[in-house]
């Protein structure tokens, strides 16, 4: 089997948001005679033109045939997230996001599988939309942004949230958004380029050291874009937490070496050799064929450069490939 752990999808169309609830700040989708469409932010900004393989499941498909992809884990586009919303309203729009996709799946059987998403800037009615998802939408779980306004995953006010979440026994992938270091990234792409890693090894940082791992020890996480930079920047973590524990180790947790193997992180490093050794520091049973389909940064060779990589045993490249992400899910082949 071959699995797509990381691949993004929206509605093609939306009733307006402004009009709805009665102010800006939404993204509007424009579609082009071209068969295309702009995203827009409500004030007129241009954010992204996409093409009909972000809403329609029959390019997308179309797609995953020609490079033999068996399955899809979609997910809404992280910009939809809208965590800046009042949270009543972002559970209504939340709620819509979620229908549409239950319906993608159900219509294509064995093709795709869904994670929600939630307002996670009211950690109670983000639980009540995670237990519509998983109990009755049959979502193996949703996806996450890495901060929910500017405030860390190990939150004091997330923690009702993550043990629901191990209460479900619900995926949750975490997709950087946000980012890091924003205002002075904005040349040359580099908040996509630069400050997406860094955003994202800021989510685990925050988690490992904030003893969330500790707290929910059965939690299913993934990270995105193989966990950013923190592959790179273990060791630097765990030198810290070992020279300087009157900082670092603030919750007494352990080495940050140790957490390598409580979580998932997809494979979209670009680079064989990057993966390599990703595969040496995470393990090959934590690391999942991802894309980040169908997005111009994302891997639109679905994998390709896996095949040339002959140092890559079957049995580890069927762990990558499929293996690993329905552990991350709870599901099995059959079940999907």
């Amino acid at each position: 089997m071959k699995i797509d752990a990381h691949a993004h999808i929206l509605p093609k169309h939306w009733p307006s948001l402004k009009e709805k609830f009665g102010y800006g700040g939404w993204i509007t989708l424009h579609h082009l005679e071209n068969g295309n469409a702009r995203m827009m932010k409500d004030d007129g900004r241009f954010f992204r033109e996409i093409e009909p393989n972000c809403w329609d499941p029959v390019a997308i498909l179309r797609d995953m045939d020609a490079h033999s992809v068996d399955t899809m884990v979609l997910c809404t586009v992280p910009v939809l997230f809208s965590y800046w919303a009042p949270a009543q309203d972002c559970l209504e729009w939340s709620r819509f996001l979620n229908d549409e996709l239950a319906t993608v799946v159900a219509s294509h059987p064995g093709r795709f599988i869904g994670l929600g998403t939630v307002p996670m800037q009211d950690t109670e009615l983000a639980i009540q939309e995670l237990r519509r998802c998983v109990q009755d939408l049959k979502m193996p779980g949703i996806q996450i942004g890495s901060n929910v306004n500017g405030r860390n995953l190990d939150d004091p006010a997330l923690e009702p949230f993550w043990a629901a979440a191990e209460q479900l026994k619900a995926a949750i992938f975490v997709h950087p958004w946000e980012m890091l270091g924003s205002e002075r990234n904005q040349k040359y792409w580099m908040d996509w380029l630069v400050g997406m890693p860094a955003e994202t090894t800021n989510a685990i940082a925050s988690m490992m050291f904030g003893g969330v791992f500790d707290r929910y020890p059965d939690l299913h996480v993934m990270f995105a874009h193989a966990g950013g930079s923190f592959p790179f920047t273990l060791g630097r973590l765990a030198h810290g937490w070992a020279v300087r524990p009157d900082l670092v180790d603030v919750n007494s947790v352990a080495d940050p070496r140790t957490y390598v193997g409580k979580f998932w992180v997809d494979g979209i490093t670009h680079d064989a050799d990057a993966l390599r050794y990703l595969l040496r520091v995470m393990g090959p049973d934590k690391v999942a064929y991802g894309t980040d389909y169908p997005f111009p940064l994302g891997d639109l060779d679905h994998g390709a450069f896996l095949e040339t990589m002959t140092d890559l045993t079957p049995e580890v490249l069927h762990k990558i490939r499929a293996e690993n992400v329905l552990r991350f899910l709870r599901r099995t082949p059959d079940a999907i």
